[in-house]
């Protein structure tokens, strides 16, 4: 199997995202009013490689839902909607620089780099605080966000959570990892 066939879903892997992305369109109106399923129904059916990608946000339990259209671009803007930070993405330090300066106790992988082998993009701040307007997410964990150059550059990285009615931005060091911070991603498609 060649490695483009590896990120492409089968006829029923596709039957059953479209399904399971359909209801959570459906039962989420809030996160998308002026948007149309059929339309986003079209543009995925367009996007083999995005499939592939929207797959990994859910098997890692991302609940990957519509929040919006890009009118310039085209392109449906889906982010991570579950409640707390996917499972299947945490325990993981920030980027490969801070996985590969630790000595001891290394976690599996970093947050960059899940991201980038799922073909997706960290949340920043500003998306963060976006998503938080359609539900209180992260109120028992935290997402690592992507981190400005500046900060990253002295060896910390920033991620947030929703505590006392409040989204809150914090650092800590790019190395650290905990099991309550995984990260959150967006597609366009």
């Amino acid at each position: 199997m060649n490695i483009e066939n590896k990120k492409a879903l089968s006829t029923e892997e596709t039957k059953i995202l479209f399904s399971i992305l359909k209801d959570r369109f459906e039962k989420n109106r809030n996160r998308h009013n002026d948007v149309e399923w059929p339309k986003v129904l079209a543009k995925l059916e367009m996007a083999n490689e995005k499939l592939w990608s929207l797959n990994e946000m859910e098997k890692t339990g991302g609940e990957p839902d519509v929040i919006g259209y890009d009118k310039k671009t085209g392109e449906y803007i889906f982010y991570d909607c579950s409640a707390e930070s996917p499972k299947g993405r945490r325990s993981a330090c920030y980027d490969r620089q801070a996985l590969e300066s630790r000595k001891e106790h290394k976690p599996a992988t970093s947050v960059m780099d899940m991201a980038a082998t799922m073909g997706i993009e960290i949340l920043n701040e500003v998306e963060y605080r976006d998503l938080q307007q359609y539900g209180n997410f992260d109120t028992k964990t935290s997402s690592w966000l992507k981190t400005p150059p500046e900060i990253r550059k002295l060896g910390g990285a920033i991620f947030g959570d929703w505590r006392y009615n409040h989204v809150f931005i914090y650092h800590n060091g790019a190395d650290s990892y905990y099991a309550a911070r995984g990260f959150r991603g967006s597609l366009r498609v």
